[in-house]
C-alpha cells in the first residue's frame, strides 16, 4: 500500500467518529483533490480542531457520511496521474516555480513521480540553462541515486543535463553525472562525453576534472583489457577516448596551469592506442616545454618537420616551445643559432621569388584553416575573432527533441570542436619569441631580450656581441646607433653594469663595427659619476682609435671631474682642446630622454625591454631542469632507489629540488605502492622548503601528496594536506577521494569505540573520522 493511504488510521478514525463537532460543509470547501490526500486530510484536522460548525445529525449518520468521505480520499491518494499531467504541463509551458511545487507535492505524497515524468523534468529544467532550475536537476539526480531509484534515469536525459551544468560552468556535478553512467555501466558515447569535457575545459576546476576523467576512463582500456570483437563490449567501446578528447583535456591543462596532470595523459594515449593529429602534436610540445622535456621535444621536431598538413601558426608554436626550452637549460648557443637560421631564412626568402610564390599559397592556405584567428606580433593583445561565437554556443543550447534525435550526437560533437578551436586560439596568443611574416619565422625583440639577459647573466659577453653583430648582419638595421648591440650597451650602462658594457664595446669595435658618439658619451659620464678616471682615460683612447669626437657634454663632465679633483690646469687643457675641435654646445638631449624613459618603465623598444626583463625577471637555474629531468626518468621507470641518488645529489651540488621534482617522487612513489613512510619525509622537507620561501606548493604536487596519504590510510597527514590546498583556494576533486575512501578503508573505525587506546590511536582515529566527514561519508 502506498504512503500516503497509511494518513488515515484507525486511531484517527476513531477520534474522528467520536467527535460531535464534524463539518460536512468544511470538507466540501477543501482545495481541489487534485493536490492528494495531504491537503484532505489537513482539511478535517483544521475543522475538528476550530470546533467552528456543529452537526446534528445521528452517529449512524456521521459514520455513513465518514466512510464514503475516507472512501473519496484513499481513491485520490492512489490516483496521482493527474499531479503527473499538471507536471508536464506546467514543464511544458516553462513554469518551473509551478512546475517544483508540483513535483515536491508529489514527493511528499508518492515519492518520485513515474519515470517518464522524471526525466521531462531533468531535460525542461536543461532547456531553461538556468543555473537555479540546473542545480534542482541535479538535486533530483542525486537523491535518486541516495535512495536506490536510479532505474528512473534514463541515459540520454543524464547527458543532456550533464551538458547544460558544463555549460553554466558547474564542472562538479556535470563530472559527478558522467561517472555515475559509467558506474552504472549506462556509457556515454564519446562524441558525447567530450563535448561536455569542451564545456568544462572553460575553467581551472573543470580543465582539472577533464583530465582525471579521461584517466579514469582510458584506465578501463588500457593495454588491451577490452575485446573489441564482442558485441556486448560495442556500448564499452563507443565510450573510449579519441583524439579530440584528448586534445580539448591537454589544451585546458595547458591554459590553467597543470602541465604535470598532462603529461600523464600523454603517458596513457599510447596504452590505449590514441593516434595524435597536428593539434595535438603542437599541443604535445606546450606540455614538454613547461615541464622542462627538451629531448622530448627533439624527438618530436621530426614529426613536426615531415607534417605535410601543420599551418605556419602551428609551426610558429613549436619552435616557440623548443627556444623556450633552449633558454631554459641555458643553451645559448642553440638558442642563437635558431634565431639566426631564422634570419638566414627570412633574408633568402625575400632575396626569391619562388619561395615568395610559395609562401603566398601557405599564407592562403593557413588563412583558411585558422580563419584568421590570431593576427600579427602583438598576439596577446588581441582576441581571437571567435571568442564571441564562443560565447554564443556557452549560452544557448539545442532542445532536448532535437538532442535526442541526433543519435550520433552529431551537433553537440561539432560544438566540441569550435570550442577546441577557441582553446587552441588562446595557447596561439602564448607564443611570444618567434612571429611569422608571410608564413616566414621571424624573431620577435622578447627573444632578443631574454638571450641578452641570458647571456649577459652568463657572463659570456664576447658570445654576446658575436651574436649580435651577425643578427645585425643578417637583419640590416637603419643605423648603427640604433643597432641591438647599442641597446644592449646603453642597458648595461643604465644597469651600473659598465665593465659589461665596456667589453661589449671593445667587442664591437674589434669586430670593425662603427658606431657613433652617444654610446662612448654615456659611458664616459657613467665613469666620472663613479669617479673611475683610470678607465676614463682607457675609453678617451678607445674613442680616438675609433675616431669617434665626443660632443661637448661629454667635455663639460671631464671638467667637472678635473674640477673636483681640483686639477686646474687638466681642466683649461680640457676647455681648449674644446673649443679647438669647435665642438657645439647642446650634447645629446635623445640619449637623456631614452634613458630617462627607460628608468620610468616607458616603452622606448628593445633597450626599456631589456631594462625591465633585467629589473623583473627571476634568474633561473638551468641545472635545477637537468635534475629534474633525471629524476622523472627514473620515477617513470620505477626505479625509485636510482631516484634518490639522484635527488640526493641534485642537494649536495646546491640545486634546491621544486614541486616538480617532488611531484615526481611521490607519483614515483605511489605507482611503486607501500612508500608511504618515505612520501612523509619529503611532506616534512617541502614545508621546510615552504616556509622558507624557496619553494610554491602547487594545486598538482599537494594532489597527488593527498592521494597517496589516503591511499595509504595516513590520515593525519592527510588532513595538513587538505588544510593546505583551503587555505591556498585549490581545487579538490572530492568525489575521488569519496570513492578512494570507499574503496580501502570501508570499514576503517565503523565498530564501537575502544575502550582503551593510546593517545597515538586516538589521534589516528580523530583524523580518519574527520576526513571521512569533510568527503560527506558521515
Amino acid at each position: 500500500m502506498r504512503r500516503s493511504t497509511a494518513s488515515v488510521s484507525p486511531s484517527f478514525l476513531s477520534a474522528l467518529l467520536s467527535c460531535r463537532h464534524f463539518s460536512v460543509a468544511r470538507i466540501c470547501r477543501c482545495p481541489s483533490p487534485v493536490h492528494g490526500s495531504y491537503r484532505w486530510v489537513c482539511g478535517i484536522s483544521d475543522s475538528l480542531s476550530n470546533n467552528t460548525l456543529n452537526a446534528s445529525s445521528s452517529s449512524p449518520n456521521r459514520l455513513m457520511l465518514f466512510s464514503t468521505m475516507a472512501g473519496t480520499i484513499l481513491v485520490q491518494a492512489r490516483d496521482p496521474a493527474k499531479l503527473n499531467m499538471e507536471i508536464l504541463n506546467a514543464i511544458d509551458e516553462r513554469r518551473y516555480i509551478d512546475t517544483w511545487k508540483l513535483y515536491e507535492q508529489h514527493m511528499q505524497m508518492e515519492g518520485f513521480p513515474r519515470k517518464s515524468v522524471v526525466n521531462r523534468l531533468l531535460t525542461g529544467f536543461v532547456e531553461s540553462l538556468d543555473v537555479k532550475w540546473l542545480e534542482k536537476a541535479y538535486a533530483m539526480v542525486e537523491q535518486a541515486f541516495e535512495e536506490s531509484k536510479q532505474n528512473l534515469l534514463e541515459k540520454e536525459p543524464l547527458i543532456y543535463l550533464s551538458l547544460g551544468l558544463a555549460k553554466c560552468g558547474l564542472p562538479v556535478p556535470a563530472s559527478t553525472i558522467l561517472r555515475k553512467l559509467v558506474e552504472t555501466e549506462q556509457f556515454p558515447p564519446v562524441t558525447a562525453w567530450s563535448a561536455i569535457l569542451a564545456h568544462m575545459s572553460q575553467t581551472a576546476p573543470g580543465a582539472y576534472l577533464a583530465a582525471e576523467l579521461i584517466l579514469e576512463i582510458g584506465y578501463l582500456f588500457q593495454d588491451g583489457r577490452v575485446d573489441p570483437r564482442k558485441k556486448s563490449n560495442a556500448p564499452l567501446i563507443a565510450m573510449k577516448p579519441n583524439t579530440t578528447a584528448f586534445n580539448i583535456a591537454l589544451a585546458g591543462c595547458l591554459l590553467f596551469c597543470t602541465t604535470r596532470k598532462a603529461e600523464q595523459l600523454l603517458d596513457i594515449m599510447p596504452r590505449i592506442c590514441v593516434k595524435a593529429d597536428a593539434n595535438l602534436l603542437i599541443v604535445m610540445a606546450h606540455i614538454y616545454e613547461r615541464n622542462g622535456r627538451r629531448e622530448e621535444l627533439k624527438k618530436l621536431q621530426r614529426h613536426i618537420d615531415e607534417a605535410c598538413n601543420l599551418t605556419d601558426i602551428q609551426f610558429r608554436q613549436f619552435y616557440n616551445c623548443l627556444l623556450t626550452c633552449h633558454l631554459k637549460f641555458g643553451d645559448l648557443d642553440s638558442a642563437s643559432n635558431m634565431v639566426l637560421e631564422m634570419l638566414r631564412k627570412a633574408k633568402d626568402a625575400r632575396n626569391s621569388l619562388a619561395v615568395a610564390t610559395l609562401v603566398l599559397e601557405t599564407a592562403r592556405n593557413d588563412n583558411r584553416a585558422f580563419t584568421a584567428r590570431i593576427s600579427g606580433p602583438n598576439l596577446s593583445q588581441n582576441e581571437p575573432e571567435g571568442s564571441h561565437k564562443d560565447r554564443l554556443i556557452e549560452h544557448q543550447i539545442i532542445s532536448y527533441d532535437e538532442f535526442s534525435r541526433d543519435r550520433n550526437f552529431v551537433k553537440i560533437g561539432n560544438e566540441a570542436k569550435e570550442v577546441l578551436l577557441s582553446l587552441l586560439a588562446k595557447l596561439q596568443t602564448q607564443v611570444e619569441l618567434i612571429t611569422t611574416e608571410h608564413g616566414i619565422l621571424q624573431p620577435t625583440e622578447k627573444i632578443y631580450v631574454k638571450l641578452v639577459k641570458a647571456f649577459l647573466e652568463a657572463g659570456k659577453l664576447k658570445d654576446l656581441a658575436r651574436f649580435l653583430i651577425k643578427a645585425e648582419k643578417e637583419d640590416s638595421p637603419v643605423s648603427n646607433d640604433d643597432s641591438a648591440l647599442v641597446h644592449v650597451i646603453k642597458s648595461c650602462i643604465s644597469l651600473g653594469w659598465l665593465d659589461q658594457a665596456h667589453d661589449l664595446l671593445d667587442e664591437m669595435r674589434f669586430a670593425g663595427v662603427r658606431t657613433g658618439s652617444s654610446v662612448y658619451a654615456s659611458l664616459l659620464k657613467a665613469y666620472c659619476k663613479a669617479n673611475r678616471l683610470q678607465e676614463v682615460t682607457s675609453l678617451l683612447r678607445d674613442a680616438q682609435k675609433a675616431g669617434i669626437q665626443l660632443d661637448s657634454s661629454c667635455y663639460d663632465t671631464l671638467i667637472q671631474s678635473q674640477v673636483l679633483r681640483q686639477d686646474t690646469q687638466g681642466a683649461l687643457d680640457l676647455f681648449k682642446e674644446m673649443k679647438e675641435a669647435k665642438i657645439p654646445r647642446g650634447g645629446n638631449p635623445e640619449f637623456e630622454q631614452l634613458v630617462e624613459g627607460c628608468a620610468g618603465n616607458a616603452e622606448a623598444g628593445l633597450m626599456a625591454k631589456l631594462l625591465r626583463e633585467i629589473r623583473e625577471g627571476q634568474k633561473l637555474d638551468s641545472g635545477v631542469h637537468d635534475w629534474n629531468n633525471v629524476i622523472h626518468f627514473f620515477c617513470k621507470k620505477r626505479l625509485m632507489a636510482d631516484a634518490e641518488k639522484a635527488l640526493a645529489k641534485m642537494r649536495s651540488l646546491g640545486h634546491t629540488p621544486n614541486a616538480q621534482t617532488f611531484h615526481s617522487m611521490v607519483t614515483g612513489y605511489a605507482a611503486i605502492g607501500g612508500k608511504y613512510i618515505e612520501v612523509t619525509e619529503l611532506w616534512g622537507e617541502m614545508k621546510s622548503l615552504a616556509s622558507s620561501a624557496t619553494m610554491k606548493f602547487d594545486q598538482e604536487l599537494l594532489d597527488s601528496l593527498l592521494y597517496t596519504f589516503v591511499r595509504g590510510g595516513f590520515f593525519i597527514r592527510a588532513n595538513e594536506v587538505v588544510d593546505m590546498m583551503e587555505k591556498g583556494n585549490m581545487f579538490i576533486d572530492k568525489y575521488k577521494y569519496r570513492t578512494l575512501y570507499l574503496k580501502y578503508h570501508k570499514t576503517l573505525y565503523k565498530g564501537k569505540t575502544p575502550k582503551f587506546q593510546t593517545e597515538s590511536q586516538l589521534k589516528k582515529r580523530e583524523a580518519a573520522l574527520s576526513f571521512k566527514k569533510w568527503i560527506g561519508l558521515c
